[in-house]
């Protein structure tokens, strides 16, 4: 049983938001950190977010009102990070 001042779980189910970082690049990212995207215009973040709505059951979308944080690093891939390429003799 609650209290009065117990505060309610939330029923409302996973948030994806969309939004700008403080960069201005709009991004799209659910609550659990499973989900980012990076887009170029606020049209572009929407319709990815509306498309990958049902992938969270009970999922709804939010506009975010503060700056979002980006997960994935958006710098310039350096040399040491991309995969070896071999060539085989056919």
């Amino acid at each position: 049983m609650t209290s009065p001042n117990d505060p309610e779980p939330d029923q409302r189910g996973p948030v994806i938001r969309v939004g700008q970082d403080s960069a201005g690049h709009w991004l799209v990212q659910d609550d659990g950190g499973k989900l980012e995207g990076r887009f170029v215009s606020r049209a572009a973040a929407m319709g990815f977010a509306r498309s990958e709505v049902h992938a969270f059951p009970g999922a709804r979308i939010l506009v975010a009102t503060a700056p979002l944080v980006p997960t994935i690093s958006f710098a310039p891939v350096q040399p040491w990070e991309t995969a070896q390429h071999f060539h085989r003799a056919a």
